[in-house]
C-alpha cells in the first residue's frame, strides 16, 4: 500500500519518493502498510477508509493504478469470460479485462521484490488532531515521517512543537485523524468542515486562519468531542450534528470522490450526514463472483472472438481480411490463432467485429439482471455426471462422482467431490450507507460509486482463488413439498414481517419503491443456508481447516419459466496461492466420512448452549432481526464464510425442535 499527501494532485507515490531521494532529502518511503487481496476487495477497496497504525488512508481509483502498471512491461490478466459478461452488463461493454492487484510475493520478508508495485492511496481524512495538545488542523500543520525501509508501521504525522495540555514545553506528539466525515447516499464523502462548524457557517471574527482544538474527555464514544476556536473563544459540540435534527445543520453535499481526486460534475443535490471513520456502513463493496466452469462450444467461440477483438484493438477492421498478418499480431496473445486455418480465423474476426450492445440495450439488460443469473450456469453444469474420477478441465475445475452411503440422510440424493476449482471475484464499484442488496433496482446505477474518473473504464480489479470442496444436492420433490408446508406456517409469517420491519427501518430512504418480499429469500434458501452453516462447523473439526477458511455457495430457487429449480450447496475452501489447498476438505466427500459428518452436524443442530432461548427465538414486533433459532453458539459462522452476513438462518427448518415440527430432516 503506497500513499501520498496532496488529495487533488496527480497520484504517483513511488515517483514522489524517488524524487525526494534524488533531491538528497531524508528519504520518506512510499509504502505505508499492506493488506491481503481479499481484504482489499471486500473491506478496503478504492473509496474506503483503511486504518493504519498512525493514520488512515483511502485507496485510490483505478486510473491512478496505471502509473504503477507502467513500471512493468505489461500486466497480468485474469480470464473469466462469464463474469466479464456480467460486469459489462453492470459497467458497460467497454470493459475488456480483469487485472489482479499490483503485487508480487517476497522470497524473504526483508527482500525487495515487488517494491515497484502496490496500491496507490491518499491520506484521508486530511484533518488531524494532536494527541498532546488537541490541536486540530490540516496536514500542513504536521510533519510526516516514514524513514524506515522495512517498518511502514512506523509512518506517522507529528506535531513538532506541541506544548502539551498545560501549554508549556516543546515536544513531538503524534497526530491522529479527526474522526468525523460527511457522507451522502450517492457514494460521496468529504472532510467535516470544522472551522465553519464552530463558527456556525461564518468566518472567524478574530483571525483569518483560526487556531482550532478538539477536546474529547468522554472516551471517544459517538460524536462526543467539542471543537474550540482558540482565536475567538467560540466552541461547539459535535453531538449537535447527530440525528435527524443535526442533519439540518450540515451543509449540502459537494459531490466529492476523494479516491478519484475529483468532484461530481454538476455537484450533488443530496443532504449530507455525519459518520465516523470506523463506521461499518461507510463502504460496502459491490462485487460479483463465479466458480469458473467449462465452456460450451458456443461460449468458447464467443470468448475467442472477444479475445481477438481485444488483442487486435483498432487494427481489427484493417486486418480482418488478412489472416496471415492478423495471426502474426495475435502471436503470444491468443494462442488458438496459430492452430486455425485462414477461413476459421477470418470467421472469428468477422464475429469479433459485430457491434456491442447499445447503451439502451445494456441498461434494459441491467434492469432485468438478477445475481442468480451467475449461479444458473454453474447449477446446470453440476447436474451433469462427471466424465470420470479426477477429470481435469482447462477451466480449472475437477469433479469426481461420489456414491451416497446408506447412512446418509435420504433427502441428500447426490454428492460430488470438487477436487479442484477456480473462483474469480470482481469489484464493480461500492456504495455507502446501504449495501447493494438493499438498493432498489432503479437506484443502483446512481448509488454505485465509480472506480474511475473515466466513465468508460477498460478494466476492473479482480482476485483469483483456487481450492477444493464438496457439493450436496437435495431431492427437489421433497424440498418443494416441505417449502409449501413452511410457507403457510406462523414462523414463516413472523420472519416475513420481521424482514419488512428491517427493510423499512434502514437509515437510508432508498427502499421506498421496493417490495421487501421480493428481497426475502424463500424457505428453501433458509433450509440450505442453515444446513451449510452446521456443516461448515462440523467439517472444520475433520478437514484440517479453520471454520473461517471454509465458505458456502448456495443454489436455492424455485422453478420458473426460464430456469429449472435448484436445491443444493457447495462447501469450499480457497486460497490465492496458485497451488490451491491441501485436500483435507475433499476427503470428507467419501461416502462413509460424509455420512458421519452430516449426521453429526444434524445431531448438534438439535441442541444449543443457549436453548431454550435460542430454540424458541421468533421475531415479534418491534423486533426486526433476520434469523430465528440460530446464534453464534450453534449456527452462525464467521463473516468470511457466510454469503448473507448470518441472516436467514433457523434450525427449526433443519430439524424438529421443541414446539416446532417443520424440520426438513425430521
Amino acid at each position: 500500500m503506497n500513499a501520498m499527501l496532496e488529495p487533488e494532485a496527480p497520484l504517483d507515490p513511488l515517483g514522489d519518493a524517488e524524487a525526494l531521494s534524488k533531491a538528497g532529502v531524508k528519504r520518506n518511503y512510499a509504502k505505508v502498510g499492506s493488506s491481503r487481496p481479499s481484504s482489499l476487495l471486500y473491506t478496503y477497496g478504492p473509496g474506503s477508509v483503511m486504518d493504519l497504525p498512525g493514520f488512515t488512508i483511502m485507496p485510490a481509483g483505478l486510473d491512478d493504478w496505471e502509473r504503477i502498471w507502467a513500471r512493468r512491461d505489461g500486466h497480468p490478466t485474469i480470464h473469466a469470460p462469464r463474469l466479464l459478461d456480467a460486469v459489462r452488463t453492470l459497467l458497460g461493454s467497454f470493459v475488456d479485462e480483469f487485472r489482479p492487484f499490483p503485487s508480487q510475493p517476497k522470497v524473504m520478508s526483508m527482500s525487495r521484490e515487488g517494491e515497484d508495485l502496490g496500491v496507490p492511496a491518499r491520506v484521508f481524512p486530511q484533518w488531524l488532531r494532536c494527541t498532546g495538545c488537541g490541536l486540530l488542523g490540516p496536514l500542513s500543520k504536521f510533519e510526516y515521517t516514514n524513514t524506515h525501509p522495512f517498518r511502514p508501521d512506523l509512518a506517522r504525522f507529528e506535531h513538532v512543537k506541541c506544548p502539551g495540555r498545560g501549554g508549556r514545553g516543546q515536544r513531538r506528539s503524534p497526530a491522529i485523524p479527526a474522526r468525523y466525515l460527511l457522507v451522502c447516499p450517492a457514494g460521496h464523502v468529504d472532510e467535516f468542515p470544522y472551522d465553519l462548524w464552530v463558527h456556525h457557517g461564518e468566518k472567524c471574527a478574530k483571525a483569518e486562519f483560526p487556531v482550532l482544538k478538539m477536546i474529547d474527555r468522554t472516551g471517544g464514544k459517538g460524536a462526543s468531542a467539542t471543537v474550540v476556536c482558540e482565536s475567538c473563544g467560540k466552541r461547539r459540540p459535535m453531538n449537535e450534528a447527530q440525528g435527524e435534527s443535526g442533519r439540518k445543520k450540515l451543509p449540502q453535499c459537494r459531490g466529492r470522490h476523494p479516491h478519484l481526486g475529483s468532484f461530481e460534475p454538476g455537484g450533488c443535490q443530496n443532504q449530507t450526514r455525519l459518520m465516523l471513520i470506523g463506521a461499518s456502513n461507510l463502504w460496502f463493496a459491490a462485487t460479483q463472483n463465479i466458480i469458473v466452469m467449462p465452456q460450451s462450444p458456443a461460449e468458447a467461440r464467443a470468448d475467442l472472438a472477444d479475445r481477438v477483438r481485444v488483442a487486435l484493438g483498432d487494427k481489427l477492421a484493417k486486418y480482418a481480411s488478412l489472416p496471415d498478418v492478423a495471426r502474426d499480431l495475435l502471436e503470444g496473445k491468443v494462442a488458438e490463432a496459430a492452430l486455425m486455418s485462414d477461413a476459421e480465423l477470418e470467421a472469428i474476426m468477422a464475429e469479433a467485429m459485430k457491434p456491442p450492445l447499445t447503451e439502451e440495450e445494456r441498461k434494459e439488460r441491467r434492469r432485468n439482471w438478477d445475481p442468480t443469473d451467475l449461479l444458473v450456469p454453474e447449477w446446470q453444469y453440476l447436474q451433469q455426471d462427471p466424465v470420470g474420477p479426477h477429470h481435469d478441465d482447462p477451466s480449472g475445475l475437477m469433479l469426481s462422482p461420489r456414491a451416497t452411503s446408506p447412512k446418509l440422510p435420504p433427502q441428500i440424493t447426490r454428492v460430488l467431490a470438487i477436487d479442484k476449482l477456480r473462483k474469480v471475484n470482481a469489484l464493480v464499484g461500492f456504495t455507502r450507507i446501504d449495501a447493494l442488496d438493499r438498493l432498489s433496482d432503479d437506484d443502483r446505477e446512481i448509488r454505485i460509486a465509480p472506480l474511475t474518473r473515466d466513465k468508460q473504464p477498460r478494466w476492473t480489479v479482480a482476485t483469483e482463488d483456487r481450492g477444493e470442496g464438496v457439493f450436496l444436492q437435495l431431492d427437489e420433490d421433497t424440498v418443494a413439498a416441505w417449502e409449501t408446508r413452511v410457507a403457510g406456517s406462523a414462523i414463516w409469517d413472523a420472519h416475513r414481517e420481521a424482514h419488512r420491519r428491517n427493510f423499512y427501518r434502514r437509515f437510508s430512504e432508498t427502499a421506498a419503491d421496493v417490495n421487501p418480499d421480493d428481497r426475502l429469500p424463500g424457505p428453501r434458501y433458509w433450509l440450505l443456508h442453515t444446513l451449510s452453516h452446521v456443516l461448515i462447523r462440523e467439517m472444520a473439526m475433520y478437514a484440517g481447516y479453520s471454520a473461517a477458511s471454509l465458505s458456502e455457495r448456495i443454489y436455492a430457487w424455485p422453478g420458473t419459466d426460464t430456469r429449472e429449480p435448484a436445491a443444493g450447496l457447495m462447501i469450499v475452501t480457497t486460497a490465492s496461492d496458485s497451488d490451491g489447498t491441501l485436500g483435507g476438505l475433499v476427503r470428507l466427500s467419501e461416502p462413509e466420512r460424509l455420512a458421519h459428518v452430516v449426521n453429526a452436524a444434524l445431531a448438534r443442530a438439535h441442541r444449543c448452549s443457549s436453548d431454550p432461548v435460542c430454540a424458541r427465538r421468533t421475531p415479534h414486533d418491534p423486533e426486526d432481526f433476520l434469523h430465528g433459532a440460530a446464534c453464534h453458539a450453534c449456527a452462525m459462522a464467521s463473516e468470511t464464510s457466510c454469503e448473507k452476513a448470518n441472516r436467514f438462518l433457523d434450525r427449526r427448518f433443519l430439524v424438529n425442535l421443541p414446539g416446532s415440527d417443520l424440520g426438513f430432516f425430521h
